[in-house]
């Protein structure tokens, strides 16, 4: 089996002061948060998103693990809409003391190169800011992190930055080259 060397940048914030703005894409995109958990749903969007660039972690969980999963208190899924279609979704996971992790992040093919991503990011990191307003007994959001990788997209890094996040770590591991999923068997 081949090998991939693959580069993974950490990247964060530290104060809501730190998010920068993005440019609303044209037409009608919105970004709405998926309140009611749904395995189905939320398995559709990584999926969807990661198919084409090798997210495969969590292709073999089961439903319950989904479910599980998403009824944690503070999870939230934030998906984009362009004219009523999904288009893309960040995923918010809160760990303790006030660190939020942007855990995944993306648009499904069709919905990339069109202004989208930046505004999505933009939102789900503003929501990753006020996310304790959002559930009660949670701490403040001190800091909102994330990592992405060689294998996403050409232009996630500069979107990442373009958005005030800071790179804090690099690695660079081997890794064995796996077929590229797509969204579905046999894609």
């Amino acid at each position: 089996m081949s090998t991939l060397t693959v580069t993974t940048w950490s990247l964060e914030q530290t104060s809501p002061a730190d998010l920068l703005p993005a440019t609303a894409p044209e037409g009608d995109v919105r970004v709405v948060r998926a309140q009611v958990p749904s395995p189905e749903f939320s398995r559709f969007l990584y999926a969807s998103v990661g198919g084409d660039i090798r997210w495969i972690d969590r292709l073999g969980w089961s439903y319950a693990r989904w479910r599980e999963y998403l009824e944690r208190p503070g999870v939230e899924t934030w998906v984009a809409y362009d004219r009523g279609t999904p288009a893309g979704y960040v995923e918010l996971d809160p760990g303790a003391e006030g660190v939020v992790e942007i855990a995944y992040f993306g648009l499904l093919p069709a919905f990339r190169g069109r202004r989208i991503g930046g505004h999505l990011l933009a939102h789900g990191t503003a929501r990753a800011w006020d996310l304790a307003e959002r559930w009660p007994g949670r701490a403040p959001t001190k800091r909102v992190w994330l990592h992405t990788c060689s294998k996403d997209g050409a232009h996630a890094m500069d979107n990442y930055l373009r958005r005030g996040f800071r790179l804090f770590d690099t690695k660079v591991e081997q890794e064995h080259a796996t077929p590229t999923p797509g969204p579905w068997p046999g894609a």
